[in-house]
């Protein structure tokens, strides 16, 4: 069996995994939201600071960043040339759009750290840095435009400054440019906090599944998986091999740009009038999708 396929595995064993465990209701039902809150504020925060501690950064990281940006721009860009030939409806629209763009960072960071080796929370943070940011502003943007309810892009960069990710990313390399060394005890106390990221966001993807509903939304569905899974990640390889990166970036960036749509897609359609119930479904159709579509394209392109 393929080394890709062994190393991914598990990824998706576990995001199953809480799939069957939200369906039968352990450890409860009200568990699964307090423990999406307790990864995102507190446990990939602490995995970001410890792991970023004592990095080095070089031409590489930038070379990724440049690719991740203008990858994700090509795509957003084709899709609103697009929209009325593909998708007319506005807030079907806004779905297909943060379908096609936005990166599940579970999937994302638990990928990067079973494959890219001892640089992988390098290459990560500066795939958050770059894409946390775009993406959000992209989507809210397109919202505003065509959702339901509009506005709140000025709310977007409150929130972005306020992002614990972002936050803990930018903790990570300020540490390094200002060569501070967290005490042993604190240093200890993240990385332990940190080792319960991965599973329990993993876990909590699972567990936001849903399966209803598809029938009537396949177009979509469809446009949406296809734009995300395949385009994006085709585009980021042509850009890797243009600019030259190394084969490590590369790899990166095909992890960023092949992983589903984050689960917080479905926040956002619902906070600003887009289509809630097919993002839901996009988000569920892309996860079971790039359990096949991610190893095949790292093992063909990687």
């Amino acid at each position: 069996m393929s080394p890709v396929v062994l190393a991914i595995a598990p990824i998706f064993g576990l995001i199953l995994l809480g799939f069957v465990l939200r369906r039968v209701e352990f450890p409860g039902v009200g568990f699964w939201p307090v423990s999406e809150r307790l990864t995102y504020y507190v446990l990939f925060p602490a995995l970001l600071i410890s792991g970023l501690s004592g990095r080095s950064f070089d031409d590489s990281a930038r070379g990724l960043a440049v690719v991740l940006f203008v990858s994700v721009c090509l795509v957003a860009g084709g899709l609103v040339a697009l929209r009325k030939r593909l998708v007319p409806d506005g807030p079907q629209f806004t779905s297909v759009f943060q379908g096609s763009i936005r990166p599940n960072t579970y999937v994302g960071l638990s990928a990067a750290a079973a494959l890219l080796g001892p640089d992988w929370m390098t290459l990560s943070a500066v795939a958050l840095l770059t894409l946390i940011p775009l993406v959000n502003v992209l989507c809210v943007l397109i919202l505003s435009r065509h959702g339901d309810n509009g506005g709140g892009v000025g709310r977007t960069f409150v929130e972005l400054a306020k992002n614990p990710l972002i936050l803990a990313c930018v903790a990570g390399f300020l540490m390094n440019g200002l060569d501070i060394i967290l005490p042993a005890t604190l240093a200890e106390l993240l990385t332990i906090l940190g080792k319960a990221a991965l599973p329990l966001g993993l876990l909590a993807v699972g567990a936001g599944l849903r399966f209803d509903g598809l029938g009537d939304k396949v177009m979509p569905v469809a446009v949406a998986s296809a734009a995300h899974l395949l385009v994006l990640p085709l585009a980021a390889f042509l850009l890797s091999l243009f600019l030259g990166l190394d084969p490590l970036s590369r790899t990166a960036a095909l992890i960023f740009t092949a992983i589903p749509v984050s689960v917080s897609a479905f926040i956002l359609a619902r906070q600003m009038g887009g289509d809630h119930r097919l993002m839901a479904l996009v988000i569920t159709t892309q996860t079971v999708l790039s359990s096949v579509t991610l190893p095949l394209i790292l093992a063909v392109l990687g």
